[in-house]
Formats: structure tokens, C-alpha cells, sequence
């Protein structure tokens, strides 16, 4: 039994990795390729319009350049969203930072983020499918907490890096949203959890909220 576990476990980590090699990839085609390309047609816009004589002309091209300036930003947006280049850059903590600007500004919700501790340095992967099960979190906040409010705390110990997200939404009955509904994340955040050798554990109330507290292990790590 412990080997078939083992077994699925390696299989699961493969498809992970493998997905998440693939979404890197697009997130970089996006911001690289796409959105060079687009700058590139707003600045060939930004000098028609220079020349434009006529109003109308002028207002068109104007609003074209309008609307490719924002297209621009969602792509941006989306690539941060995909796949952060701080999370390779400057770690785990520095990728949270920067998402949860992105993710106030897209939902209105405001998440205090702290850290207490000194940070440790975590490899990518590892990094990646915390990131995952964080973002996960705050995605069901946004679709079912029905708050404006929520708290995350990264505390850092020798041997490990624990993370607390409390929200104060409606809170819903975990046993309900975990086997029987596993479009709602949960059963995905505790599998990646237990692929880094963690674990997630989330309790909620009705009407009281919901707190998710992660594990990592820090010592040993590859």
C-alpha cells in the first residue's frame, strides 16, 4: 500500500512539474512575445495619431490606442498571475507580495501579509507548489468567502515554514467541499502540500470564517 502511495505520488509530482514547466513557458511567451508585439502596435498608433489631421481620425486612433494600452495590462497581469518572475528571482515570500497586489486590485480584497522570523531560501519547485496552494486559497476566498478581509502570516522556524490564512467570510462545512466537491480546490491544496513533504489543514465555520494553516519542512531540503 505505501508503494502504490509512493508510486502516485511520483505521478502526481511529474504532471505538476510538468504543467508548471508549460505555464512558465506561456506566462513568458505572453509578457515577451504577445506583449512586445502589442507595444509595438500602440507605438506605430501613438505616431498616426501625431499626424492625424482630421478630429475624427485623430479620436479613433486615439481610443485604438486606449484599448491596446489596456489589453497591454491584462497581459502583464496575467502573466504575473501564471507564473511571478519574483518567485524566481527573489523567492517564495517576494512572489506572495507581489500577487496579492494584483489579486486586490482584480477582487477589491485586501489581504495583510506578515512574516515573522528570519526567511529561509526554499529551491523553485518547492516554492512553486506553495505558491499554488496560496493562490488556490485566496481564488476560493474571492469565489465563496463573501469578505473584504483577509490575513496571511508567514512564520519562519529553523526547521520549518508555517502559513496561516484567515478570512472572516460566511465559512462553509469542509467535509461538504472536500471529496464530494473537488472543484473546490481543497483536496488538490492538501495533495501538493503532501508532495513537498507538508501538509494543509483547513477548518471552517458557518457564518466564522475560514483558517488554512500549511506546514513546510526546511530542513534537508534539495
Amino acid at each position: 500500500m505505501d508503494q502504490l502511495r509512493s508510486k502516485q505520488q511520483q505521478i502526481s509530482s511529474y504532471i505538476i512539474q510538468s504543467q508548471e514547466e508549460e505555464i512558465k513557458r506561456i506566462a513568458l511567451e505572453l509578457h515577451e512575445g504577445v506583449g512586445q508585439n502589442l507595444y509595438s502596435i500602440l507605438t506605430g498608433l501613438q505616431f498616426i495619431e501625431s499626424g492625424a489631421n482630421e478630429p475624427f481620425m485623430k479620436n479613433y486612433v486615439r481610443e485604438m490606442s486606449q484599448l491596446i494600452e489596456k489589453t497591454i495590462q491584462e497581459i502583464r497581469l496575467l502573466s504575473v498571475e501564471l507564473h511571478p518572475p519574483t518567485l524566481t528571482t527573489l523567492g517564495l515570500l517576494s512572489a506572495m507580495k507581489s500577487y496579492i497586489k494584483l489579486y486586490t486590485s482584480t477582487f477589491g480584497i485586501l489581504v495583510d501579509l506578515e512574516s515573522a522570523g528570519e526567511e529561509k531560501e526554499i529551491p523553485e519547485k518547492t516554492s512553486i507548489t506553495v505558491f499554488r496552494v496560496c493562490q488556490e486559497a485566496l481564488t476560493n476566498i474571492a469565489k465563496y468567502a463573501d469578505t473584504c478581509n483577509v490575513k496571511m502570516n508567514f512564520i519562519w522556524f529553523e526547521d520549518r515554514l508555517e502559513i496561516t490564512i484567515k478570512d472572516y467570510g460566511k465559512g462553509f462545512r469542509p467535509e461538504e467541499h472536500d471529496e464530494n466537491h473537488p472543484s473546490s480546490g481543497l483536496a488538490a491544496m492538501k495533495e501538493r502540500m503532501l508532495l513537498t513533504g507538508g501538509q494543509c489543514n483547513i477548518s471552517s465555520k458557518i457564518g466564522e470564517g475560514t483558517f488554512i494553516e500549511l506546514s513546510l519542512p526546511l530542513l534537508n531540503r534539495e
